[in-house]
């Protein structure tokens, strides 16, 4: 168990190494309670590196010898590593360690899942793998042997020969050990190939297990497009002679982009039309589009230290969401991230939790894979974009692979690409990564002989991460529409750097009508007095998709909160603008489901909060549940029609075109359940040859308080198959009635199917259950106490997917004093836990200082 009273890391504190490793050999004599490791690496020191010290990183192992040129040292050990008197010349350092995988159920290092040997090294998980300088900026070639009597035995880079009961790999690019993989077990490959654009014949295999091999086909077709695409928009060329893929049952992460060798959680590669719905084919294509984008931006040119993390992490998420903007709908691509970043990653900005995008410190850095991290890490790059325009971007990030290849380093080198190419200074830029929170960009409009005048006006609250925040460059994508919704001016992007600024549009007879942040041109809280009569101008006649979807979305807030806070009735506004497009038959199937979807409730409670208002976990509920009904009433006859239309006739595809007619005629089926008693749902259910029509007929049932007896037939023809009973456990617990959502996860964690040291399976369930706004947030407390428990019995098997559940108390500051007595005391009697792991330690200390 790690140290539960950690030390803080700071950036400012960072220096090299002091050595460079000119090679790394590995052998592994795999066994699972005593698999020995044995290192041979050459050393090279940096004479002119002051106060260079010799120390290896390692934890849990046992040392079984070590030598310096053959002969053998005593080096001295501690709980993080070992130090050892080195000579001023280049040494040959060789060791051999003693491991049980088996007993590994932190899923960090090397760790069996069900007979399988696999590792996860990102981000320090090699230090549990043998004595190591186990830091991003120690890169060095590796050649690995593996001797063990599995059939299957893979490792990272090229394969150099193989036999009976062992196997010999080579990588010739240089990594880091968080980029470390091997794989060992009885598998079967789905084989493929790819023909690079200099015409080099790659060789492609996902292994799977025995049983599996029908759910492969699809992953391989997303590697093979994400090959092309990134040959063809970034020009970036595959450079080993293999690309291995294996599925792992139990991953604490969705995938790792390992040299040549990617491991994946199954969930995020296995796929077929019977076991997975479309959301989970789009969710894989991305997934492994954005592992093999890895191999560029994160691989070939790596981070220098885990401060820089949004370096790989922030390019790379921009990298996919730009895959699957031209794979499939863009709109609805920048709209579903849209979303995902307000109900993750706004609440972590703007709770105890925040940090910038380039953390200044960290105690444990398995806690700063964030939303922060990641999705406004792509935000910052997406932004940078839009400032320097399409084609200055692609000639930095040209130079960026020129300059770097092979390296490991910093925001700043990233940055001073931009500056070299466009000769701008992004200081002042550079504040994105260094400042946490999100900027509140209010905007005041006036209209004056002919000219429209907005005036912006930016802040950032102050927090523990940023207690004086600095104005930021702001790109804000403004159009003009006319009063009969022509397009009066395109949209062009206002570029703000001050705290208030304000912008001039001239020429106009009639006041036109200013379209604001189009494309979400910046993560920014929009703050803007608008009418609902506006608000419904711009949903009828905004030609900017997501302007457009976000003046629906803001009608259904603001009705939401009068009907929540005060009782009101739902707006007819909102329920007219909601007719129409379901009428509109022109608009995209997949954009008009993301238009009836309705603000998550955790969503609602966030902006009540920020208005000065305490939110009712189940007044939120009650309101959104009776615009639910109140918008299927309205709708009537016209319902059944646009399902009839949505239905899709063709053998099953997993496109953009199939998925979003049945995303619409889900979100069609939803409303519809509320009127007939779930009877259309029941025909869809009986007569639904894919998962995605028979979850969402399932979840109508459920509903509609029905289907008790389908979950259980459900449970029954899939139970065999792992990933499609995670669906199986989800369910319930999301479409559970608040009141009866705590005694539905009680009952489920007493399945035998609920295996709660698999990571897939506890967030299936506990993870879902946090997720469900108002039964979490129960008012007698249980629920809290219900997640604590099972954090506390958690954290000793594997710390990180503790912690990471952590976060659904950080809002808890938002909610009433009884509700918040209850969060207390369950943070408190988590905090006391003897022998807390440093994961978990962290996240609460920082919850409770909230």
């Amino acid at each position: 168990m790690k140290d539960a009273a950690p030390t803080t890391v700071y950036l400012k504190d960072y220096t090299p190494f002091g050595f460079t490793l000119e090679s790394v050999h590995l052998t592994f004599d795999l066994a699972p309670e005593t698999t020995r490791v044995k290192s041979r690496v050459l050393f090279r020191p940096d004479l002119s590196a002051p106060g260079r010290k010799f120390f290896l990183h390692g934890e849990q192992l046992k040392l079984l010898s070590a030598a310096i040129d053959g002969k053998p040292v005593t080096p001295v050990i501690t709980p993080e590593g070992l130090t050892c008197q080195v000579p001023d010349k280049p040494f040959e350092w060789t060791c051999e360690v003693e491991i049980a995988p088996a007993k590994n159920t932190a899923l960090e290092g090397l760790y069996m899942s069900n007979g399988m040997y696999c590792t996860q090294c990102e981000a320090e998980g090699f230090r549990k793998i043998t004595y190591y300088p186990d830091r991003p900026d120690v890169m060095s070639t590796f050649t690995v042997r593996i001797n063990g009597d599995l059939p299957v035995l893979l490792s990272n880079g090229n394969a150099e020969g193989k036999g009976d009961d062992w196997a010999e790999w080579h990588d010739p690019w240089p990594k880091p050990s968080y980029l470390f993989a091997l794989v060992a077990g009885d598998l079967v490959a789905h084989p493929g190939s790819f023909t690079t654009c200099s015409g080099r014949e790659v060789e492609l295999n996902l292994w799977v297990r025995p049983g599996d091999e029908g759910k492969c086909a699809f992953g391989m077709e997303a590697l093979k497009k994400s090959m092309k695409w990134d040959e063809e928009v970034y020009g970036r060329e595959y450079d080993l002679d293999i690309f291995n893929i294996v599925a792992v049952d139990d991953f604490n992460m969705g995938a790792m982009e390992n040299k040549g060798l990617n491991i994946f959680n199954s969930s995020a590669v296995l796929a077929s039309p019977e076991t997975s719905t479309d959301m989970n084919f789009e969710r894989i294509e991305a997934i492994i589009a954005h592992e093999y984008f890895h191999n560029w931006t994160g691989n070939r040119i790596t981070c220098r230290d885990w401060f820089q993390l949004c370096l790989k992490e922030g390019l790379t998420v921009f990298r996919d969401s730009q895959f699957t903007s031209d794979m499939r709908s863009a709109a609805v691509k920048r709209i579903g991230d849209v979303i995902d970043l307000r109900a993750r990653q706004f609440p972590e900005d703007n709770g105890p939790l925040a940090h910038p995008v380039r953390p200044e410190s960290f105690q444990e850095i398995n806690n700063f894979y964030t939303a922060t991290v990641y999705e406004k890490g792509a935000e910052v790059i997406g932004m940078l974009k839009r400032l320097v325009g399409d084609e200055a971007y692609a000639e930095a990030l040209d130079l960026y692979f020129a300059r770097h290849d092979g390296q490991a380093c910093t925001i700043e080198d990233w940055l001073k690409v931009f500056e070299d190419v466009t000769g701008r200074d992004l200081g002042q830029f550079k504040r994105w990564y260094q400042q946490a929170g999100t900027p509140r960009l209010k905007v005041e409009e006036s209209w004056e002989d002919g000219t429209l005048r907005l005036t912006f006006t930016q802040s950032t609250p102050p927090s523990a991460a940023t207690p004086a925040p600095l104005p930021q460059v702001i790109p804000v994508a403004v159009g003009l529409i006319g009063p009969n919704g022509d397009e009066l001016r395109e949209t062009e992007v206002l570029e703000m750097t001050k705290a208030t600024q304000t912008f001039e549009f001239s020429g106009f007879p009639t006041r036109p009508h200013a379209s604001i942040l189009r494309g979400f041109s910046a993560p920014v809280i929009l703050e803007r007095d608008l009418s609902t009569e506006e608000r419904a101008f711009f949903l009828a006649h905004d030609t900017d998709p997501f302007c457009r979807w976000e003046a629906g979305r803001a009608l259904a807030l603001d009705t939401l909160n009068a009907m929540a806070l005060r009782g009101a009735a739902p707006d007819a506004h909102y329920l007219d603008g909601m007719i129409a497009v379901l009428r509109d038959d022109a608009l995209d199937p997949a954009y008009r489901a993301l238009m009836l979807g309705l603000p998550g409730q955790s969503e609602l409670a966030a902006a009540q909060a920020e208005a000065g208002h305490t939110p009712d976990p189940d007044a939120i509920w009650t309101a959104s549940e009776t615009l639910r009904q109140t918008l299927a009433t309205r709708a009537g006859d016209l319902l059944p029609k646009i399902y009839a239309a949505a239905q899709v006739d063709d053998p099953y595809q997993p496109d953009a075109e199939q998925s979003g007619k049945r995303a619409l005629a889900g979100a069609v089926l939803s409303l519809m359940s509320r009127l007939d008693g779930g009877t259309t749902a029941s025909v869809q259910y009986a007569r639904a040859d894919n998962m995605t029509l028979k979850l969402s007929a399932l979840a109508c049932l459920l509903r509609a308080g029905k289907g008790a007896n389908d979950v259980a037939a459900f449970y029954e023809e899939w139970r065999d198959d792992r990933l499609v009973i995670d669906k199986w456990f989800m369910l319930q617990v999301a479409e559970a009635p608040p009141a009866k959502a705590v005694e539905t996860v009680k009952t489920l964690v007493q399945h035998p199917d609920f295996n709660w040291k698999n990571p897939n399976r506890f967030r299936a369930v506990l993870g879902a259950f946090t997720g469900h706004h108002a039964g979490f947030h129960r008012k007698d407390g249980a629920g809290y106490e219900l997640l604590a428990d099972w954090l506390i019995k958690l954290d000793p098997v594997n710390p990180q997917t503790t912690a990471r559940m952590c976060s659904a108390f950080q809002t808890w500051r938002r909610y009433d004093t009884d509700r918040q007595a209850l969060i207390r005391a369950q943070l408190d009697r988590i905090a006391a836990t003897p022998g807390l792991s440093r994961d978990t330690t962290e996240m609460i200390t920082r919850i409770q200082g909230a």
